[in-house]
């Protein structure tokens, strides 16, 4: 049995890591999808304060109130920065980690950096949170989704708290250590580009695959992606 720590990304809950979560649970795997501080169904606490940090710190709490050790921190897209930061402050827990068509920025690098604009991707932003629009969404991020599962995954999308997105130099130290991890690209989609993730796979010594899916493959493909998170 091997435990799996799902870190979602930007916009996003635990929730979208559930079929996934089926499918390795069927296997009679420990599966734990925290939704991060401030997103998802806690998107209703979001206040100034949460950050990457912060929100890393919660997942290395919950691996130590668990009594988790050589758990896979799996993350997917902006949740790249957090598995990563959550690694640094609980190193000895941490067993691998597999970058899912995620952002892992290095030293003096930001998401803006990574992330390549596309048409129509506009954001919309208070003082504590920004999301992508409606539009972006369903089109864009969802749009290679069957209608039922679109609908479903559009009901659910939040704004994301806007202090979590790491600061340049916040992962330093991550990237100062070595680490076991695997790197899975999602071909069908631009973002984050294949050059990033195979940078990504190159600087951590770590395979890199694969996955004919879009950007949200624990939701289109989930039976292919956890045989391959099974496999690492």
């Amino acid at each position: 049995m091997t435990v799996f720590v799902l870190i979602h990304g930007g916009f996003m809950g635990g929730w979208v890591w559930k079929p996934t979560v089926r499918a390795l649970s069927v296997a009679r795997h420990e599966v734990y999808a925290p939704t991060l501080d401030g997103c998802g169904e806690r998107a209703s606490q979001v206040r100034p304060g949460i950050t990457l940090t912060s929100q890393a710190e919660e997942v290395a709490d919950l691996l130590f109130r668990q009594d988790l050790n050589g758990a896979v921190l799996v993350s997917t897209s902006t949740g790249g920065l957090v598995a990563a930061k959550t690694a640094e402050l609980a190193r000895e827990r941490v067993g691998h980690l597999v970058f899912v068509d995620a952002l892992a920025p290095q030293p003096g690098e930001a998401i803006t950096d990574i992330v390549i604009p596309m048409p129509n991707m506009n954001y919309e932003f208070t003082e504590l949170t920004r999301v992508l629009s409606r539009d972006f969404m369903e089109t864009g991020m969802f749009g290679d989704l069957p209608p039922d599962l679109r609908a479903w995954a559009m009901a659910r999308y939040t704004p994301h708290p806007i202090g979590s997105s790491g600061e340049p130099a916040e992962l330093d130290d991550f990237w100062a250590k070595t680490w076991p991890a695997s790197v899975i690209n999602c071909i069908r989609d631009p973002n984050p580009s294949e050059a990033h993730q195979r940078r990504t796979a190159a600087t951590l010594n770590a395979p890199y695959l694969e996955l004919d899916a879009g950007h949200f493959p624990m939701l289109s493909h989930p039976e292919e992606l956890a045989k391959m998170l099974m496999a690492v």
